[in-house]
């Protein structure tokens, strides 16, 4: 579960490093390189829901396997990519490749509550967290230490070993059942699956993220197709027996919707700090990808201590509150910084950034785990993968239009302005949701309750 659930942020954080090296070699500035991150997540935020939906219907071994498998092809593909073109496919690959890790991971949790009857499986939540956490110490310093000893492609390559262990273990540790029964007949499968929602859904998501890779009027026609592709979508789940995304339990579902767009804002100030940071104190301040690496550090080791302290407290609110202030209070601590401020401010900033880092995340998992559909676990956790995706997307071309084709202290500023808009924006939802100071085991209550009473309106 472990494994599987890190092999995203891995490469999240390891191409942190990778992008002004890849530029140099590929002669690419960071408007283009930024496509390296884009591709990853517009995969992702595709495939996490949709994989999500597959895990709980045919339970999560054999998709961990199929999906684990691409991502050793995309190691391959991006260590012997002869251009940015293909090195971007290969992003593309390790997406989708990635998608099966966490949504299976939560369900293999429900499952377990199951049979145990423990639903608040607490000390495995907080463990997973902190796996992420710990792969994202590594991943800065070990992109360092590999574009050191091999070059940038050696990132890319680390994902074959990664892939192969992977799959071993759940060929060896997943169980063979778990999940819904599937039904052998062809149409009853078809009509489980809901292709067309999966289809509509599809176009609704990849035209608006292509319009927030890079903003402007004359691709005004992708935000008319994601709105045409989303009315189709509503009228499509509305009306479909076993709908991919149900909106009648979805809508019914307030506290899981605000968690959502939560996310959306949490890590749109998150995945700016960490792709626009690092470009910024490789280019702009003049450190080495292993020093810029290492600045990260105190940031994910903060953040595993975090989560580890306040792992097990049942509550959501007041991690989330600390959270949302202390994205803040970095945000301005990120317009103080220059070319010539000392080493010991970027470390300051790092630290700062740790505590939400560690709070909200665990925080955002928490809260989907208990205010979900216990049937639907896998596929809502998707969505949250989706959602924090998107924020993801969004940090990533703010970034892009910050820097232009330098990352300069300039951009950097322009860039933290962005992030204190959201973080305001995070804090603000926070302390107007009510529904956060009730107990975790009363929110899913509520939220099941609702659930129904929306399936039977």
């Amino acid at each position: 579960m472990m494994l599987g659930s890190v092999l995203n942020p891995i490469n999240s954080t390891i191409i942190a490093v990778t992008l002004i090296p890849i530029g140099d070699a590929l002669g690419a500035p960071p408007s283009q390189t930024a496509w390296l991150v884009s591709a990853l997540y517009l995969a992702t935020a595709l495939g996490q829901p949709v994989m999500g939906r597959l895990i709980d219907i045919f339970g999560p071994r054999r998709l961990f396997l199929v999906s684990t498998s691409l991502v050793g092809v995309a190691g391959v593909v991006g260590t012997l990519a002869p251009d940015l073109g293909v090195l971007i496919a290969s992003r593309v690959l390790l997406g989708f490749g990635t998608c099966a890790g966490y949504p299976a991971a939560m369900a293999l949790l429900r499952s377990e509550a199951r049979r145990t009857g423990q639903d608040s499986p607490g000390g495995v939540l907080t463990a997973l967290a902190v796996a992420n956490q710990t792969i994202a110490v590594i991943g800065p310093l070990l992109g360092g230490l590999l574009i050191g000893l091999g070059g940038w492609r050696a990132t890319f390559a680390l994902n074959v070993p990664l892939a192969v262990v992977a799959v071993l273990l759940g060929l060896f540790r997943l169980p063979k059942v778990a999940g819904a029964e599937v039904s052998p007949r062809r149409g009853r499968l078809a009509a489980r699956l809901d292709l067309p929602g999966m289809a509509l859904f599809a176009a609704m998501l990849v035209s608006l993220l292509l319009f927030l890779m890079n903003p402007h009027p004359r691709d005004w026609y992708l935000l008319v197709t994601a709105a045409a592709a989303s009315a189709a979508f509503a009228v499509r789940e509305l009306r479909a027996p076993t709908p991919f995304i149900d909106l009648r339990v979805l809508g019914g579902n307030t506290p899981l919707l605000i968690t959502y767009g939560r996310a959306l804002v949490a890590y749109v100030v998150a995945y700016s700090f960490l792709y626009g940071f690092t470009q910024w104190t490789e280019e702009g301040f003049g450190l080495s990808p292993f020093h810029a690496g290492l600045v990260q550090i105190p940031m994910f080791l903060v953040a595993i201590g975090v989560s580890v302290v306040s792992g097990r407290r049942e509550g959501v609110r007041g991690k989330l509150l600390v959270g949302a202030l202390g994205q803040v209070v970095a945000c301005v601590v990120m317009l103080t910084l220059t070319g010539g401020s000392p080493v010991w401010t970027l470390v300051l900033v790092a630290l700062i950034f740790g505590v939400p880092q560690g709070l909200n995340n665990l925080a955002l998992q928490n809260s989907v785990y208990f205010q979900a559909d216990p049937e639907r676990t896998a596929s809502s956790a998707g969505l949250l993968r989706t959602f924090a995706y998107i924020g993801s997307m969004v940090a990533s071309s703010t970034a892009a239009a910050s820097f232009g084709q330098r990352a300069d202290t300039g951009g950097l500023h322009h860039l933290a302005w962005i992030m204190l808009g959201a973080g305001v924006l995070h804090l603000l939802l926070t302390v107007f949701d009510r529904a956060l100071g009730r107990t975790p085991d009363r929110t899913h209550d509520r939220a099941t309750d609702g659930d129904a009473s929306a399936g039977t309106s």
